[in-house]
C-alpha cells in the first residue's frame, strides 16, 4: 500500500550526473501517492549535462512524475542554479506540471517561501564559471566516493559520504552552509513569513527559531546524492524522510514486475538531446500522458 501524503518537496537530484541516485528515488516515488509535489531546485542538471549519459533510471523518474501529474499530482517544478537555463520559461504551465522561480503557499493559516536558496550563494552569482568549475570537481568527488562504497560494502563495512566529510571539515563551507540557514531566516522573518524551504546545499534540516515574538520554521529538503532525503507532509506536520534501502527489500514482486508501456518507456531515449531539447521531450510526453489518462 503506497503512503499518502499532502505535499513533499525534492531538490538537488541532478539527474544526468554519475552522483544520482535515480534508481532509489524510483522505488520512493513508487511507494507514494501525494497530492502536491515540489521539486526545489537542480532536478535535472544542465550544467553538467551530458548527451551520451542519461541513463534509463533517470528518464523513468521524469515518467514516474508525468504519470503522478496525469493522475493528479500538482508538481511545481521550482529552478536552480544548475537548471537555471529553465528560468526562461517561468510561469510556463502544462496541466498539472508549473515552472516557477519561486513558490508562496499558505497552509493552515501559515505563509511559506518555498525557493532553491542559490540566490544566497555569491559564488553562483558573481563567479558563475568558478561555481560551474566546482560543480564538476563535485561530480567527479561523488564518482569516485560510489566506487570506493562499492568496495566498503563489499567487505562488509558501511557507506560514507566524502563530500559531506569535506564540507563537515573545512571551516570556510561550515560557516557558509551556517551563513547561508540564517539569511534564509532573517530575511523570511523580515518579509514576514512563517515557513522558509530551500535546498542548494545538500543539508537536510528542520529548525525554528523565535525571535522578537516571531517564530520562523526553515527547512531544507537535503539531496538525491549524498544524503537520499525529501521533506513529507501530512496532517498539519513536516518530517524529514531519509531513504533506507532495507525499506524497499521487501517490496511485493508483483510491484516489480513490468508492464509492456514501462518495458518500451525504457528504449524512449535521450542521450542525443539537448538540455532545452530534453525539456521540450519532457513537455511532450507529459501533453501525451494527460492525453491518455496516466
Amino acid at each position: 500500500m503506497k503512503k499518502e501524503l499532502d505535499i513533499v518537496v525534492l531538490s538537488d537530484v541532478h539527474l544526468g550526473t554519475y552522483g544520482c541516485h535515480a534508481k532509489e528515488l524510483l522505488e520512493y516515488l513508487k511507494s507514494i501517492k501525494v497530492d502536491m509535489m515540489i521539486l526545489n531546485g537542480d532536478f535535472i542538471d544542465m550544467w553538467q549535462f551530458r548527451k551520451r549519459y542519461f541513463p534509463k533510471e533517470h528518464l523513468q523518474v521524469i515518467q514516474r512524475i508525468l504519470k503522478m501529474a496525469a493522475k493528479g499530482t500538482k508538481v511545481y517544478y521550482i529552478t536552480g542554479n544548475h537548471d537555471d537555463l529553465l528560468r526562461r520559461y517561468t510561469d510556463f504551465s502544462s496541466g498539472n506540471i508549473h515552472l516557477r522561480d519561486k513558490l508562496i503557499l499558505h497552509l493552515n493559516q501559515e505563509k511559506y517561501w518555498i525557493f532553491h536558496g542559490d540566490v544566497f550563494d555569491f559564488s553562483v552569482q558573481y563567479s558563475p564559471f568558478i561555481a560551474k568549475l566546482g560543480g564538476q570537481g563535485y561530480d567527479m568527488l561523488i564518482r569516485l566516493n560510489r566506487l570506493i562504497n562499492r568496495v566498503r560494502v563489499a567487505l562488509g563495512m558501511s557507506r560514507m559520504s566524502f563530500a559531506k566529510k569535506v564540507k563537515n571539515g573545512v571551516k570556510k563551507a561550515v560557516k557558509f552552509i551556517a551563513d547561508f540557514e540564517q539569511t534564509a531566516i532573517r530575511m523570511a522573518r523580515e518579509q514576514g513569513y512563517d515557513y522558509v524551504i530551500c535546498g542548494h546545499i545538500h543539508r537536510p534540516q528542520f529548525q525554528r527559531i523565535e525571535e522578537n515574538g516571531h517564530t520562523v520554521t526553515y527547512l531544507n529538503s537535503g539531496d538525491w546524492v549524498e544524503n537520499l532525503t525529501a521533506l513529507e507532509y501530512q496532517g498539519g506536520k513536516w518530517s524529514v524522510y531519509e531513504y533506507h534501502e532495507a525499506d524497499y527489500a521487501m517490496v511485493s514482486p508483483r510491484l516489480q514486475v513490468r508492464s509492456k508501456n514501462e518495458q518500451l518507456e525504457e528504449e524512449d531515449r535521450t542521450d542525443k538531446l539537448s538540455p532545452e531539447e530534453l525539456l521540450q521531450h519532457i513537455m511532450s510526453q507529459s501533453e501525451k500522458i494527460t492525453l491518455m489518462g496516466g
